[in-house]
């Protein structure tokens, strides 16, 4: 019997695997066979590092940059070869499409494939040789892309970098071949990074935080997740590495899985323009990416910046897969799709096969798939925020039963019917205020004007405001934190400043 996980949302998640499944990944061994090396490049002299948390044993993707002479580049962006060993419709590859991707909760990771491959003979370990699909990229020093080229290699990682090694690297005078490399590869990602924002992408602050726990499993820290330079390297080297197969693909005209975000709600991007006129910050037509990009660059310098960003990132979809290149908004492609994590996704092995394998999945068939995939992805979504928040709700409990209720610092997200809603960011959650906590004969909750005012003072609090709150109640079952609002948090009047609508 599999074991599984339940949660409130969405199906159990499979815990363990069937015995045929784990015998089929195990026949592979610990090692790469001669056979498996037969019409790959050999590029075990190159330079390749890979850049990962220092938590991470599935490495799905690691790259090489060298000189070519003159101002040329030759990047190779070098990704696991999981379709080598998942042959389609064989027991692995049943199991996982039906996983769909990996789930990483709090505690452990509950993976797509038998530990086997995916902490082993698929992940790209320093040290030893592995089989990978590269895209290869002839570049310019401005970033500008002069070739690409598609092959299988046979690769031996020369080091795995931390997020934070590579990063004191990248701001150090470290000398050394791979640590000289590191850093024309930042350069080179920073250019790449400012074609993409020029060309309309979006970009938005990181608010994420991280659970550290104890031997226990329970929260001992909480910190925030810093999106640095060294995460920027390969967040624009795998970009591009997507784009470009996404490309290759239409190209050929072959039906595979396109990585869909889609334009923002029509009705949620009214009320957003709502929310704005209400802050007298001046908007034009919002169906302009550039109006978008001035938009939020403007947020930043407004005390409701945040809480509008969170605004208007609710008009966006949920990015989806097709089979259909309908493009992606948020990153300002008209193709994309996922390649570099076939080890934690099956969209991407599937990827993989489209574009090196000439046996063609039905495109009804992959219709299918891509709409599973989505839901799978959403329910391993809500799984890990739920195993957060159950976490926090275990550490914030024990924090009120010990009498530690410190006020915290919050900003105002939302303001409705039952309260207000703030987020709380040294804590990483969102809560209520329950309007029973604001006292009816001094608090006047204005929906329309989306605001509460003190009724003795005329002080006022709006969406953006920063408020300090103590914890007044934890519900673990309903996973609902409720807030009570400091008296010293009230506001003056906002004066109204001019701007157009």
């Amino acid at each position: 019997m599999k074991s599984q996980s339940r949660f409130k949302t969405g199906s159990p998640l499979r815990e363990s695997f069937p015995k045929n499944v784990l015998r089929e990944a195990d026949k592979f061994g610990s090692h790469i066979k001669q056979q498996d090396t037969a019409g790959r490049r050999d590029c075990r002299n190159d330079p390749v590092i890979s850049i990962d948390p220092s938590s991470a044993l599935d490495l799905d993707d690691a790259f090489s940059l060298q000189r070519t002479g003159g101002k040329r580049w030759k990047l190779r962006v070098h990704v696991a070869d999981v379709s080598h060993y998942v042959k389609a419709n064989s027991p692995l590859d049943r199991e996982a499409r039906i996983r769909g991707n990996s789930t990483y909760l709090v505690d452990r990771v509950i993976p797509m494939l038998p530990s086997s491959l995916s902490n082993g003979l698929c992940s790209l370990h320093p040290d030893s040789d592995r089989l990978t699909k590269c895209v290869e990229f002839t570049l310019t020093s401005d970033a500008k892309v002069l070739g690409t080229r598609f092959f299988s290699a046979l690769i031996r990682s020369k080091r795995r970098f931390s997020y934070r090694e590579a990063m004191g690297i990248i701001r150090g005078t470290q000398q050394g071949h791979l640590e000289t490399m590191l850093r024309h590869s930042d350069r080179l990602a920073q250019k790449i990074r400012a074609q993409r924002v020029q060309s309309g992408s979006l970009e938005f602050p990181s608010r994420e935080t991280r659970l550290l726990l104890n031997r226990q499993g329970r929260v001992k820290a909480i910190e925030p997740i810093v999106h640095d330079r060294a995460h920027q390297l390969i967040e624009e080297f795998m970009l591009l590495a997507n784009e470009a197969v996404a490309t290759r693909l239409s190209k050929l005209q072959r039906v595979t899985i396109h990585r869909t975000h889609e334009q923002p709600d029509p009705g949620r991007l009214r009320e957003f323009r709502g929310s704005l006129r209400r802050h007298q910050i001046p908007c034009g037509n919002l169906k302009s990416r550039r109006e978008i990009q001035r938009v939020m660059a403007s947020l930043n310098r407004t005390p409701a910046g945040p809480a509008l960003q969170i605004g208007f990132l609710r008009t966006l979809p949920r990015a989806r897969y097709t089979t259909r290149p309908k493009g992606h908004f948020g990153l300002a492609k008209d193709h994309y799709a996922h390649f570099t994590s076939p080890i934690r996704r099956y969209a991407d092995l599937l990827v993989h096969r489209s574009l090196f394998e000439s046996r063609a999945t039905r495109p009804s068939e992959l219709h299918r798939i891509a709409e599973y995939l989505s839901a799978t992805e959403k329910n391993s979504s809500e799984a890990e925020k739920e195993s957060k928040r159950s976490k926090l709700c275990d550490y914030l409990i024990h924090k009120l039963r010990r009498g530690d209720t410190p006020l915290h610092n919050a900003l105002v997200t939302q303001i409705c019917s039952f309260g207000i809603l703030v987020e709380v960011s040294e804590l990483g959650v969102h809560g209520l205020i329950p309007r029973r906590h604001l006292k009816r004969n001094r608090h006047h909750l204005d929906l329309r004007q989306q605001q509460v005012r003190d009724r003795s003072s005329g002080r006022l609090i709006t969406l953006g405001s920063p408020v300090q709150v103590t914890i007044s109640n934890v519900d673990k079952e309903k996973q609902r934190i409720d807030f009570t609002l400091s008296s010293a948090s009230m506001c003056k009047p906002r004066k109204a400043s001019a701007g157009r609508p």
